[in-house]
């Protein structure tokens, strides 16, 4: 595929400023058009891409310098955006924010300039006029690298605003493509971990979503930002697009003759074991990439919904369970007491586990004092203080997932706690920002509260599977 895809960034100066609501908007718009759109979120954050993936009827993915590394970030885009018209990519907080102590890495402005995207700043206008002038320049030149192609602004108050607002950009040389009024249909409740995720809202957040295309149509220069988007180049370094099959060198799969064409397939010999995927309302934060991994692996991937499902899928080998709020599900996640036990038999055979975050917690004994699966000695509840940050961390033992010693990059997102909170086998050790020992490794259980990007190291899916065929 060619790597000159038309794209945008669409970021801002700060949070709260309106870039999911632009960014979903646009996505539902273009998408309106007839237009195949690929949605991308800068970072880890899981909740946004569920709306993106509401508006364009594609999987939302992210882009992460800290967790996947810089150089992983072209080829996802490139692997995303296949067959598509046009690429829109949310940022995250403001356009130049980043991981903490690192500089640039993981800023939206890191990951415009990887793309060599054009960037498209949302500013939240509500409380200013002619400084707005003086902010907009400031963001245009402060790195040269990053290209600045317009400004939208938001919660716009009136018609003489709009005019104030727009005298005032024309001296920042920037131009205006899009100026949005205040309107509540657009606004998505929040909680404590951010936005409240699509599969909790349903028919709400098709309205919100609908409603986000509208006021952007409404507000916004379509035809000028689909126009920007295809004045981006080729991407910088002439990447080529990342897969999640393995590399042809290793011994994934054979070519078999039929009517004399190769096919690729996989040996007869090596059996396709079954790994059941958590989902549903209480399981929502999951990596597009981690699935299309265990499939490319050899994996047939099932998922199943532990709110409603009262047993694991029959035949169920291994077993991943990705986060999400089960602490808002504790009561019916604890009433579903079959589906419990079947979840700790599992286990107790001795076969692959792999839970992150809200897995950990359903793994626990008990949550809020509900009873769990009781896989691990350990409890769970909910906390005073919000977890938050990339994790540098190195895996302290042999476990379904890493070989002792192998370093992974995460991301924490939690307001609950888990005691203790590493078992005498730990999943991780930390190496930044802080030193401590973490999460739980038993049997073929691998749980812990980071949040990890299996694109950045693809083995973790192969081996995972792979023990899913021997245990």
């Amino acid at each position: 595929m060619t790597s000159r895809v038309p794209r945008l960034v669409v970021a801002a100066p700060s949070s709260g400023s309106g870039k999911t609501t632009v960014a979903t908007g646009l996505m539902a718009a273009f998408a309106g058009r007839g237009l195949a759109v690929s949605p991308h979120k800068v970072g880890p954050d899981y909740i946004d891409p569920g709306y993106h993936t509401l508006a364009t009827g594609r999987p939302g993915r992210n882009l992460d310098a800290y967790l996947c590394g810089a150089e992983l970030v072209a080829p996802l885009f490139l692997h995303g955006a296949s067959g598509c018209d046009i690429a829109v990519v949310e940022g995250v907080m403001g356009l130049y924010d980043g991981a903490a102590g690192e500089g640039e890495l993981a800023s939206t402005a890191q990951v415009a300039k990887l793309l060599g995207a054009p960037v498209v700043l949302v500013v939240d206008a509500s409380a200013q006029s002619r400084s707005v002038a003086a902010l907009v320049h400031g963001f245009v030149s402060w790195d040269p690298g990053v290209r600045v192609g317009g400004v939208i602004l938001n919660k716009v108050g009136s018609d003489r605003h709009e005019a104030l607002l727009r005298e005032a950009l024309e001296s920042a040389g920037v131009p205006v493509l899009g100026v949005l009024r205040r309107a509540a249909p657009v606004e998505v409740p929040s909680r404590h971990l951010g936005l409240v995720p699509v599969a909790e809202r349903a028919a709400e957040a098709v309205d919100a979503v609908a409603a986000m295309a509208a006021l952007v149509s409404a507000g916004c220069d379509l035809d000028a930002l689909l126009a920007l988007a295809r004045a981006a180049g080729p991407l910088p370094g002439g990447s080529a697009p990342w897969t999640p099959e393995p590399s042809p060198a290793l011994p994934h799969a054979r070519l078999r003759s039929r009517g004399g064409t190769p096919i690729p397939t996989r040996p007869t010999e090596r059996p396709t074991p079954r790994v059941a995927v958590a989902g549903g309302s209480a399981f929502t934060f999951s990596y597009a990439e981690h699935t299309e991994l265990l499939a490319a692996a050899g994996a047939e991937v099932v998922p199943f919904d532990p709110l409603r499902d009262e047993e694991l899928p029959e035949g169920t080998a291994g077993l991943v369970i990705g986060g999400g709020f089960p602490e808002v599900y504790a009561a019916e996640l604890s009433g579903n007491e079959t589906l419990r036990k079947s979840v700790a038999e599992l286990a107790a055979r001795g076969a692959p586990v792999a839970a992150e975050c809200a897995g950990l917690l359903y793994l626990c004994r008990e949550l809020d004092g509900l009873p769990m699966c009781g896989v691990l000695d350990a409890t769970a509840r909910m906390g005073e203080r919000l977890t938050l940050g990339y994790r540098d961390a190195v895996a302290v033992c042999d476990s379904a997932l890493a070989a002792a010693g192998t370093r992974l990059r995460g991301h924490e997102f939690h307001r609950t706690v888990v005691e203790p909170g590493a078992g005498p086998a730990a999943a991780w050790g930390m190496r930044a920002p802080e030193r401590r020992l973490e999460g739980f490794v038993q049997q073929g259980v691998h749980a812990s509260y980071l949040h990890t990007h299996w694109a950045s190291q693809p083995g973790v899916a192969r081996r995972f599977v792979e023990r899913c065929r021997t245990s």
